[in-house]
């Protein structure tokens, strides 16, 4: 697993504050052949319909000197 964003913490509030709770910190996906581990996975009831919604959130910033590069290294 990588380091956190520096803006983990305020993305996680973010989403609790909308009403989502925080299922995994981090969220791990395991697909067999390799493992990915996923900054936040999160739920939220919608009481109307009475069905989950889940969502997997990746938090990434790009604070380097250079946005391109910060880019290049967030996706690959």
């Amino acid at each position: 697993m990588s380091t956190r964003d520096a803006f983990h913490p305020i993305v996680k509030t973010a989403l609790q504050k909308d009403g989502w709770t925080i299922t995994d910190d981090p969220y791990h996906l395991d697909l067999g052949f390799t493992d990915f581990y996923i900054d936040l996975g999160a739920e939220k009831l919608i009481a109307a319909t009475k069905n989950n919604q889940k969502i997997a959130v990746e938090v990434k910033s790009f604070l380097g000197a250079s946005t391109v590069s910060e880019f290049h290294m967030a996706v690959g």
